[in-house]
């Protein structure tokens, strides 16, 4: 089921975001006049088409769900006509073709604002960027964080959630800035400036640059009290009941929940001797937690009971924040945070070419479909989100100079302009393959790398 549902909502992201790219392409060739032979939703066999006129635009559903296509009157491609020939796209000036080429990536950048939109208005819940106690030698814990102190803002950007926050910081450490300035409030209501400091090649990686920033949401020390209870579990099986408190465990006192967690770890399947306290009466109970894998790459195996500890109602509410935004506030902010992800990205992209940054940050079909899966499950803002980040990535992507590429056939007409002709048939061919070669090299590196995170 879980992968059915991967597979789903990836065909429905890539499937939208890209035939919406492709009517980009569509909408402005009709509007400066070249002849659309067929606009397809998905490629190989057209199993469904519809045709006004001989004469008209063919629209089709094909068989094969990952994007579409625009086929156009155009001499290289095919015999035209000689009715449709002032129509073909290759007779077209520079301005018009150029104007067609780039209302793709275009429209993929005005989607990626339109969905920015949608989530700001809607609002997105999250949890308020209030810092759990840094790892010891973390570059938060060397730049004084405290447990409990809530972040204001980044650089002067104002972040009022954990996602906001974090966000803003990876970007500025991605960005290669040296030192990052953070506004803090503590639990006594006094602010405070910390600075983190980046040493050279901390920022090349993505994923360590996180964990070596060694931040972490706070959590409130909640009592060892039982929540919910997992059916065929340890709990049940020792009889735990929700609202049992945890007094002590072989004789220690236990005083709130992540230390009887810390126990429970340490003890697979090895009986632990607990006293309960239930409706006001103490009484003595043996567990035995069952063994799991500490982690999926791991072989050492740590205790769990299959319960979850007593959340006192309204505590969750305390810590969480509904980000919203007015439909007229939201539409500058949508704007910033589509080119703060474009310029991201396009520097991200400049640093793995020069070797600043480490290829490992290519995310291949499968990381995107997992990432799809999963902003799925979280909900439907989350799945806006998702679907915006990748529609920047498209648009950027395809305004690179690489032929093959929308940016590849711009740069080609943007040396017609300036020569006054249009580049030979030869050359253009000779670069294509070179971009094409290109494009599959990455396309497998990013698919190995692919494999490698879903082994490890």
């Amino acid at each position: 089921m879980d992968t059915l549902h991967t597979l789903f909502y990836f065909l429905l992201a890539i499937g939208l975001l890209v035939s919406i790219h492709e009517f980009g392409h569509f909408w402005v060739a009709r509007k400066v006049g070249v002849k659309v032979l067929r606009f397809s939703v998905g490629f190989g066999k057209v199993f469904w088409s519809y045709q006004k006129s001989p004469d008209s635009t063919e629209y089709a559903l094909s068989a094969l769900p990952l994007g579409g296509y625009v086929k156009m009157a155009d001499e290289r491609e095919g015999e035209v006509k000689p009715e449709d020939l002032p129509f073909a796209f290759n007779r077209q000036p520079v301005w018009a073709r150029t104007a067609i080429v780039a209302a793709g990536p275009i429209f993929n950048l005005v989607l990626a604002v339109v969905l920015f939109w949608a989530v700001l208005v809607i609002g997105e819940e999250d949890i308020r960027p209030i810092v759990g106690l840094p790892g010891q030698g973390t570059l938060a814990a060397q730049a004084g964080f405290a447990e409990g102190e809530e972040i204001l803002t980044v650089n002067g950007k104002t972040t009022p959630t954990w996602t906001e926050a974090m966000s803003q910081i990876m970007a500025a450490a991605l960005d290669g800035e040296q030192t990052i300035h953070i506004e803090v409030k503590g639990q006594d209501q006094s602010q405070h400036q910390r600075t983190i400091s980046l040493g050279e090649g901390e920022a090349d990686n993505a994923e360590k640059l996180y964990q070596r920033l060694g931040f972490k949401p706070w959590s409130p020390k909640l009592k060892p009290i039982i929540g919910n209870v997992l059916p065929d579990s340890a709990a049940l099986a020792a009889g735990l009941k929700t609202g049992d408190l945890v007094v002590s465990a072989d004789g220690v006192a236990v005083s709130d929940w992540m230390q009887w967690v810390e126990i429970v770890k340490k003890h697979p399947e090895k009986p632990v001797s607990i006293v309960l306290e239930r409706a006001g009466a103490s009484m003595p109970v043996t567990i035995i937690p069952k063994a799991v894998a500490a982690s999926p790459e791991s072989q050492e195996k740590e205790g769990k009971i299959g319960a979850s500890v007593f959340i006192p109602e309204g505590l969750l509410a305390s810590i969480k924040v509904d980000y919203v935004l007015s439909p007229v506030a939201a539409i500058p902010v949508a704007f910033e945070t589509t080119y703060y992800y474009a310029v991201t990205t396009l520097k991200m992209m400049g640093k793995m070419l020069i070797g600043k940054a480490s290829v490992e940050n290519l995310s291949g079909p499968l990381s995107i479909a997992q990432f799809a899966g999963q902003s799925a499950s979280m909900g439907l803002v989350h799945f806006i989100k998702f679907l915006g980040l990748v529609s920047v990535s498209l648009g950027v992507l395809n305004l690179l100079p690489i032929p093959v590429l929308d940016g590849g056939h711009l740069l080609f007409f943007a040396i017609e302009a300036a020569w006054r002709r249009p580049v030979p048939e030869k050359i253009q061919l000779a670069f294509q393959q070179i971009g094409i070669a290109l494009l599959l090299s990455v396309m497998a590196l990013a698919m190995v790398l692919d494999v490698q995170r879903v082994f490890h």
